[in-house]
């Protein structure tokens, strides 16, 4: 059974004892370690980390606990960061005693016989514990004469994980964080005595998405990453605290930058959030903001019938919010899709232009295939409230008896979700799964997949109220993501096994931005702060924060139908922020779309297709390059400020106030900090909002002739993603695209399997799963060509198979 680090009582039971002639209480069960921690002494180690089981690797923290005649001592010197505290225990450490001292200065030694000394080049040089703790706990000189051992290096553990075998101390802490943390029991401590060194099996590399953290943890420099090898030295860099921007958890991260670049991110400490922990992909994924294609200036067209040449030109920013104000007027009736990226301050903004500025409740920030049935559930599930005022937290999950997943996949979607679930699991909490199959991520929870192949979640979530045979009670956690969206009724269907049970029930989104724009209002029936845009006090109460006489009355167009309405001819404008196409549920009529809209505003970060087709660029800045807040899943305000300052971008917030003061209905705010006076001025809604939001199923997509399957999938996280791009070491680490068949489909096509939708075909390897329904295959989304979903078929629908050629 695996025990808490530092497990202490759950009562208020107290152990008192002496450390260092000092008298201190702490609670049963505390480390000696910890205990020291209290009375100010801190005892040198390597091997012991709060967050990892202690194991007494590297003997370093040794102290003198002498028999002090209750039978409370040891004979000779002990490791502190394995030893519980006893009542009436004397403790002497290296501070008061000459034994625990000697003791450490002898570990010491014996470290440093065979440990290089390159500081000068070594990547850990100037945050090295070794290095710290070798001057304030060592010996002034080294009796060793020989020639020290030394190994080939570096050894690639993974693409991105690099191994120097000669400084490694063995601590054991990557091994430890790989298997007890992350559950990727792919690096391990190898051979025995002097051979001991820490590797992997020559034909399995580190497959981890959390690899990096093995990087930081590493008390030497042991580990170190392809990326920033080399690169700098801590006291040339700059550190600022910062968000990951990648998914919805949230996670503290510190950014070390250096002439106005990013040089490496780490891992912030925040305990009620993502701990010490971030994923690789927080970690390693911010080259995006660099690549050559960043825009550097606003564009406008010059339009033919002007006597220009129909090609975008550099303008300035005068002139180009003066020629996006005209074509919008000219436009007529507008559409305002803002993606999920923005921060909650441009999400508001956003909000704002589109009913202040433009007149339209036409604004959707949901760059991904949706429902009407979701619109309903975010009104009316997610503006919740932030923790200690109803919302789910991440000690929630921990503190559950059972969390239910539904259309989550939390170690693809929502890394530290998937840690701090993982982390539950091994202390008693249940995970169970509506899902085709069993995947890795569930696997390491501990989890049991509930199968449920496309379109049949709702039916498998009603059935856990009606059979109760899984225990869902009020100590129970529902966790619903956006994927379900795409599964008539299962939205409706989570909300009452939440109702039924008392379980509590979070939506848990795969952007930062997405949590943030609900309550910013980015959805066509839902206003700031969640106010029912049907409603009329709160129309009115918007309204009035605004500054202006009324508000449109009907609920606007979702993001699809505002497709549709550009190409129908019933929009003529477009105002777009951070859509990729190919994300969006139809791709080829989001690019119509875009093409048959008479004018086009793209605010941007880097050329795409909607830019080179647009009528004035903006570019904006990137997380890196201005303030803001992310609101995680939990409905956790996460702001942070600027790491330096980009003069060629701005804000969103910042561009929608120019354009909508030459519009000649200016929005009342301009920086970033008014934006957010403006949103804490509206506040939450507190009126009623609606309840009821089921809406009838729509029709099943008509089968292909002949056989068909029907087809799953969820995007990885590490897959083709534009805010990958740049960062070559962390792609290698991708897992290999493979088409998941059941055993009959195998028997049945072999090896490789060419799937055919109704907007494509894809050849891919076969791997057996015994799990899945016989009618359904697997995918992952994203991670080849233009992605499944986009260049292979629709979500929801039939594919044909065929035997592909090895």
């Amino acid at each position: 059974m695996t025990t808490t680090p530092d497990k202490v009582s759950t009562e208020t039971d107290l152990v008192t004892l002496t450390i260092d002639g000092i008298q201190v209480s702490v609670p049963a069960g505390t480390l000696v370690i910890r205990a020291a921690e209290q009375v100010g002494v801190q005892i040198p180690r390597f091997c012991d980390h709060p967050l990892l089981d202690p194991v007494g690797a590297c003997r370093q923290c040794l102290v003198d606990i002498p028999d002090a005649g209750n039978g409370r001592g040891f004979p000779k010197p002990q490791a502190s960061c394995t030893i519980p505290v006893a009542e009436g225990m004397v403790v002497s450490t290296q501070a008061t005693s000459a034994v625990a001292d000697k003791a450490q200065q002898g570990i010491m030694e014996f470290l440093l016989i065979n440990h290089p000394l390159d500081c000068p080049v070594c990547d850990k040089g100037g945050e090295c514990p070794l290095q710290n703790q070798a001057m304030s706990n060592g010996r002034g000189e080294s009796r060793f004469t020989g020639v020290k051992r030394t190994y080939p290096k570096p050894i690639n553990l993974s693409a991105q994980v690099l191994l120097d075998r000669e400084r490694c101390v063995l601590c054991a802490r990557c091994t430890r964080f790989s298997e007890d943390i992350a559950g990727d029991p792919f690096i391990a401590l190898l051979e025995r005595g002097a051979l001991q060194q820490v590797g992997i099996y020559e034909k399995e590399p580190l497959q981890s998405y959390f690899s990096g953290n093995t990087i930081q943890i590493c008390p030497v420099g042991a580990l170190t990453s392809a990326e920033y090898r080399f690169r700098s030295r801590p006291f040339d860099l700059v550190s600022t605290p910062a968000v990951a921007e990648h998914d919805a958890c949230g996670a503290a991260i510190r950014v070390d930058h250096r002439r106005g670049k990013v040089m490496r991110r780490l891992a912030g400490n925040d305990p009620e959030v993502n701990e010490e922990w971030i994923t690789d992909k927080d970690r390693f994924a911010f080259h995006y903001a660099r690549q050559p294609d960043r825009l550097g200036y606003p564009m406008v067209r010059d339009r033919v019938e002007d006597g220009g040449d129909g090609d975008l030109r550099p303008a300035s920013w005068t002139e180009a919010f003066a020629v996006a104000a005209r074509g919008l007027r000219a436009a007529g009736a507008v559409g305002v899709l803002p993606g999920g990226r923005v921060t909650a301050e441009d999400a508001f903004a956003y909000s704002a232009f589109a009913r202040v500025a433009l007149g339209t409740n036409d604004v959707d920030f949901r760059a991904r295939p949706l429902s009407a049935e979701e619109a309903g559930f975010l009104a009316a599930e997610v503006v919740l409230g932030a923790p200690g005022a109803g919302g789910v937290t991440y000690a929630d999950l921990e503190a559950a008896g059972t969390v239910v997943l539904a259309g989550l996949e939390p170690e693809e979607e929502a890394g530290t979700l998937f840690l701090r679930l993982r982390k539950a699991s091994r202390h008693g909490t249940r995970v169970l799964s509506v899902a085709p199959y069993r995947s890795r991520g569930l696997r390491k929870a501990g989890g049991k997949a509930l199968i449920a192949g496309p379109g049949e979640e709702a039916a498998v979530l009603d059935s856990l109220v009606e059979h109760g045979e899984h225990g869902i009670d009020a100590t129970s956690v529902v966790l619903v993501g956006e994927r379900l969206a795409t599964s008539p009724g299962a939205l409706s269907a989570a909300a009452r096994l939440a109702r039924r049970t008392g379980a509590r029930l979070a939506w848990v989104p795969r952007r930062a931005g997405d949590r943030g724009s609900v309550e910013a209002g980015c959805l066509p029936n839902l206003l700031p702060g969640g106010r029912p845009v049907a409603d009329p006090a709160a129309r009115v109460d918007a309204a009035t924060a605004w500054g202006v006489e009324h508000l449109p009355e009907a609920p606007g167009r979702d993001a699809d139908a505002i497709v549709a309405a550009l190409v129908a001819g019933e929009l003529g404008g477009l105002v777009i922020g951070g859509v990729d196409p190919d994300d969006t549920a139809d791709p080829a009529a989001t690019r119509a779309a875009v093409a048959a809209a008479s004018f086009v505003v793209a605010l941007e970060l880097r050329e795409t297709e909607v830019t080179r087709a647009a009528d004035v660029v903006f570019p904006v800045a990137s997380v890196a390059e201005k303030p803001g807040t992310f609101v995680t899943w939990e409905g956790r305000t996460r702001p942070f400020e600027p790491v330096f300052v980009n003069p060629s971008a701005l804000a969103d917030s910042r561009v929608l106030a120019g354009i909508a003061e030459e519009l000649g209905r200016p929005l009342g705010f301009r920086t970033v900090a008014e934006v957010r006076a403006r949103m804490i001025e509206m506040g939450p809604w507190d009126g009623e909002r609606a309840t009821a939001y089921d809406v009838p199923a729509p029709a099943a997509p008509a089968a292909p002739e002949g056989e068909a399957y029907r087809l799953a999938s969820w995007k990885l996280m590490i897959d083709n993603g534009s805010m990958q791009d740049g960062d070559d070491n962390l792609h290698a680490t991708a897992r290999v695209p493979v088409v998941r068949v059941p055993t009959g489909v195998f028997e049945r096509y072999g090896q490789m399997v060419t799937i055919t939708g109704d907007r494509g075909s894809v050849t891919l390897p076969a791997v057996i799963n015994r799990e899945l329904p016989p009618d359904v295959v697997w995918v992952p989304g994203n991670s080849f060509g233009r992605g499944v979903l986009a260049g292979l078929a629709s979500p929801g629908s039939r594919v044909h198979l065929t035997g592909g050629m090895s």
